[in-house]
């Protein structure tokens, strides 16, 4: 492990770097967060950079490790790892921007400024996709030198993360994550998932988390191979990925029927059996 980090540094030492300071940013914003108690939508102001912060940065770290597995393609690997780490720093800072402005950064029209801040921030999450696109079709044209099963579990994790990343896009289109309700609200700790009215955010976060939940489970599936002969990790990573894209797709139904993840009332315990089973 210690040999396999200290190569990783240094074949991607840019990406690791720029993952290290996000990290350092989560950190910063986190202290801002104890002693400022502004509020928008209800919830602190920085909430939402805190938690874009640390997402980039396993976004970050993530993609360095695909980028370290691939082979060849050198000249398409440093126009990933440059852009991703552009397109990262820009919607992070526009993300402050606005929480410093003391608004909201995403589906924000509300004044010409901010629709072009939010414009903005959707042309370089789009092209960002693009980049992952690119990077999914060299995962299937490389030969690689991986367990078969690890292999199929990044690439079946870089589909899903595309579209979850599509998903995305249709929150942007419907001007909102919420549905059935106004943005905003009770929500769950942290992560603040509508408890009242559908959130669309549940599903986008699955999807984008397949970049590490499904290439994590086949290289589990590698090891307990060496325990148990029986296993067969490349069929349990497809039926893996398959079972994910199922709750993915699950949650995002569920959402677009106005339907909280989890309700206030379960969260409460002051609900009766008849209105929860609606």
């Amino acid at each position: 492990m210690k040999e396999f980090l200290n190569n990783l540094r240094r074949d991607q030492k840019i990406v690791i770097l720029a993952g290290i300071l996000f990290v350092i940013l989560t950190l910063v914003l986190m202290v801002l967060l104890a002693v400022d108690s502004t509020q928008i939508l209800g919830i602190n102001r920085w909430i939402k950079p805190i938690k874009f912060a640390s997402s980039i940065a396993i976004y970050l770290f993530t993609l360095a490790i695909f980028l370290f597995f691939l082979p060849d393609f050198k000249k398409s690997k440093k126009i990933i790892a440059y852009g991703s780490i552009l397109f990262m720093v820009g919607e992070i800072a526009l993300i402050i921007m606005q929480a410093i402005r003391g608004t909201t950064s995403h589906f924000n029209n509300s004044s010409l400024f901010d629709g072009i801040v939010f414009t903005v921030m959707g042309i370089m999450i789009v092209t960002n996709t693009f980049l992952i696109i690119w990077l999914t079709v060299l995962y299937f044209r490389a030969d690689f030198e991986l367990p078969n099963a690890v292999v199929w579990g990044m690439r079946l994790g870089l589909i899903v993360f595309v579209i979850g990343s599509a998903q995305g896009g249709y929150m942007a289109s419907q001007t909102g994550h919420a549905v059935g309700g106004l943005d905003g609200g009770a929500g769950l700790p942290l992560v603040n998932w509508s408890t009242i009215v559908g959130d669309l955010r549940v599903a986008h976060f699955l999807g984008l988390h397949a970049f590490q939940a499904i290439p994590l489970f086949s290289l589990a599936l590698v090891y307990l191979k060496k325990q148990i002969s029986l296993i067969k990790p490349t069929a349990l990573t497809v039926i893996f990925a398959a079972l994910y894209f199922s709750a993915f797709t699950l949650v995002f139904a569920q959402a677009s029927a106005g339907k909280p993840f989890i309700r206030q009332e379960i969260l409460t315990g002051k609900f009766n059996k008849e209105e929860i089973l609606k």
